[in-house]
Order: structure tokens, then sequence, then C-alpha cells
């Protein structure tokens, strides 16, 4: 019985190991293809041939489920649209929630296009550029700087699972707090609050999949010039005998170990390495430039009137009788708001650190250059050089800004002044919406009674 329980344990284990090791770039993101691919984000999946060798594969049941996805979640858009029901809506009804519902349900639409339709349209961009990090683990294989791809597959495991924990704890207490104001919405509007997080969630996870992919390979790029610069620091001191050089080959994952090639050769295929890095960069935002730009345009509309309705609610509680529990609706959206404020982190700080970290190259390259002394050499770094001056990785919107820790300014200052202004106009307004409120005629004829 025993043996049978540590047979049944190994073999589970076996598989678990089997499942979160990868041989090479299309295994590593394999699970959050998978993912994207039962969520209708993707119609691409990673298959194994005969010989073991795994590609990228597009299927038809991909393009039929991003289709049905989107005509499912357009018939919930179009059903709490003719029902008039809103989330807000169960709370209060002034000009500003009406404004608000109206633009998340158009957004919302709009969202469901860029999320499933518009990658089927755009999907040679992912395919060329995962494409492209295969031949750049190719290449930095033969450079002896490798990518060590159980590493990539145990972090997009622990990202999954981290995401998965605060949906649920979220959406969770987001249900809670519904259910204890004795709200109870429709399936259908249940159904948007729960999947567009979850689509949005996986959309990032997959766009931040690849800018850490891009990070990774310029690491190992910056390893390959490192242990160059290493050579020739080492070279300049002391002649390395040849015992020295063949313990140092045995460790083919040092950044220290001793290549053969001819430093120019290196160098020529650094350069190339670059080219594929920054052309797998910008097809990947190609990819993924619209539905950034529709992710942030979103969550910055939710952040800002979920923002209005917490404010509102605590600066007029005072004022008026509520007939909602305040405590339930602060945490509520005070929950939502701070969903979608973790997604625009996301995304900018995924996008940042591929940046920075290409920037570093220059600094790199400039040092091979002022060791050098061989003039073969130093034409090749002065090319690279060039190469590094017009070749940057960049992310965008649609081209319409910059996806870098500016936004986080921008953002903040667009929120300050609608928040400003909405509160300034419910203020000044007569009705602000909370029940039956009467008009400022009807308050100074009571007061005048009153006083007479």
């Amino acid at each position: 019985m025993i043996r049978c329980g540590l047979n049944i344990f190994r073999g589970c284990r076996g598989r678990i190991r089997y499942w979160l090791s990868a041989r090479d770039c299309y295994g590593s993101i394999s699970l959050l293809v998978a993912i994207g691919f039962a969520l209708g984000i993707t119609p691409f999946l990673v298959r194994r041939n005969a010989l073991g060798e795994t590609s990228l594969e597009q299927s038809w049941y991909g393009f039929l489920n991003a289709i049905l996805r989107w005509l499912l979640l357009a018939y919930c858009y179009s059903y709490i649209n003719l029902s008039n029901e809103s989330l807000i809506g169960y709370f209060m009804r002034n000009h500003v929630s009406q404004i608000s519902t109206r633009v998340h349900d158009v957004g919302g639409i709009i969202a469901a296009v860029f999320t499933f339709i518009l990658p089927l349209l755009l999907r040679k961009h992912f395919l060329k550029s995962v494409k492209n990090m295969v031949q750049v683990d190719t290449q930095l294989e033969r450079l002896r700087s490798p990518v060590d791809f159980n590493t990539v597959v145990g972090q997009v495991v622990l990202v999954i699972l981290a995401v998965v924990l605060l949906d649920t704890v979220l959406l969770t207490t987001g249900l809670v707090c519904l259910a204890k104001m004795e709200v109870y919405a429709s399936w259908q509007l249940t159904f948007i609050f729960v999947y567009e997080l979850l689509a949005i969630s996986i959309t990032i996870c997959m766009f931040c999949l690849m800018t850490r992919t891009v990070q990774r390979r310029i690491t190992c790029l910056h390893k390959v010039l490192k242990n160059l610069a290493h050579q020739w620091d080492t070279r300049s001191l002391k002649a390395v005998t040849q015992k020295q050089r063949s313990l140092q080959c045995l460790d083919s994952f040092s950044m220290y170990t001793i290549v053969t090639k001819d430093p120019a050769e290196i160098i020529q295929e650094s350069m190339e390495i670059h080219h594929l890095i920054c052309e797998a960069a910008a097809t990947a935002n190609k990819y993924f430039t619209y539905q950034l730009l529709t992710i942030i345009s979103i969550a910055f509309l939710i952040i800002v009137f979920d923002a209005y309705y917490v404010l509102e609610t605590l600066l007029g509680k005072s004022k008026r009788e509520s007939k909602f529990k305040t405590v339930e609706f602060v945490t509520f959206f005070s929950c939502q708001m701070i969903l979608y404020l973790i997604a625009i982190i996301s995304i900018v700080e995924g996008s940042n650190r591929a940046i920075k970290k290409s920037e570093k190259t220059g600094g790199i390259v400039h040092s091979l250059l002022n060791k050098t002394k061989s003039a073969e050499v130093k034409e090749k770094l002065q090319q690279f050089s060039m190469q590094l001056m017009h070749l940057k990785i960049n992310f965008t919107a649609a081209g319409l800004f910059n996806i870098d820790r500016t936004l986080y300014f921008t953002i903040s200052g667009a929120l300050t002044t609608y928040l400003i202004i909405l509160l300034q106009f419910t203020s000044n307004s007569p009705n602000n919406g909370y029940g039956n409120g009467s008009s400022c005629c009807e308050t100074f004829n009571n007061l005048t009674n009153h006083t007479l």
C-alpha cells in the first residue's frame, strides 16, 4: 500500500516536472498561450510533433472561440443597455452615473473588439515576434549564454497563480459586498464584470511575458559582451594558461566562460542578436498596441468614476441619508479601482523594465570600445554603437503615448483634474441623485414658510 502511494506520488511529481520543463521558447510560453487560447484571446497553441519539435500554430477553433466570446459579450452589453441596468444604477442615479454607465457600455463593446477580434487580424505579428526570439535563443546558445527556460516556466506559473489569487480575492470581496447590500444583478451583468477582468488580466500577462522575454534576452546579450570585456582585462594582466582555459570552459553558464571565437565575430553576432530583439519587441508592440490602448483607456475611466463615487459618498454622507451601506459601497468600488490601478502599473512596469535594460547596452559597448586595440574590432563596435542609436526598444499605445513611467504623471494629473470637475459639477447640481431630491426653489419656499 505504501509502495503504491509512493509510486503514485513519484509519477505525479514526474508529470509536474515534465509540464514545467521547457527546452525552447515555445515550451516556456505554452502555458500562458493555452490559457489565452481558452479565453478566446489568441488563436495560437504550442504543439509538439512526432520528432519532439515544438511550434506555434493557429487553430480554427481559436478563431471560432474568439468570435463567439465577442458575440456573447456584445449580447450581454446590449441586454443591460436595453434593460437600463448597471452596477452604479442600483445605488445612485444622477447625470454623472448615467454618463459613466453609457461610456462603460460603449467602451466595453469596443474593448471586446480590440481584445478578441483585432488579435485575429494581427496574429502574424505575434507569430513573427516569437520566431525572432527563437532565432535569438539559437545564436545566444552558440555564444554560450543560453536562456534558462525552466526558470521562465517557473516564473510564468508564479505570475499566473498570483493573478488568479488576486482576482479571486478582489472579485469575491466585490460580490460579497453586493450581496450584503442586497444587490442581485443579472447574469449578463455579472458575466461582464467577471469575464472582462479575466480577459484583461491574461492579456496583460501575455504582454508582460513578451516584455520580460525581451528583457531576459538583452540580459544574456550583456553577459556575452561583459564576458568579452573580462577576457580582455584578464589577458592584459596575465595570460591565461591552457589549463585555466579548459577549466573555465566546463561551466557553460558562467559569465566568464572563454569563447574561442574571434572578438570581431562575437560583436557581429551580438549586433545581429540586438537587431532581432528590437525587431521582436517592435512586432510584439504592433500586436498588443491597440489592446494596451483600450485597457489603459478603460482602466483610466473606471478609476476616475470609481474614485468619484467613493469620494462623493464619503463627503456627502454627513449631508444626506443614504439608502445603501457606506462600508460595503466604498469597499466594492475601491476594490474595482485597485484592480485597474494594478493593471496600469503592471503594463507600465513591464514595458519600463525592458526599455531600461536595453538602454544599458550602449554603456557596455562604449566600455569595450575604450578597451579594444584592434582596428577591426573597433570598427565593429562603432557599427554597433550606430545601431544602438537608430534601433531602440520602445512601447507605445497605438503611437498616441509612450508606455513608460512618465505615464504615471500624466494619469495622476488628468485624474485630479477630472475628479475636481466631477465633484464641482455634482455639488452645483440641484438634485444630486440620492433618492427623491427637491429643487432649490422648493427648499427655499419650505424654509421661508417654516420661518414665518
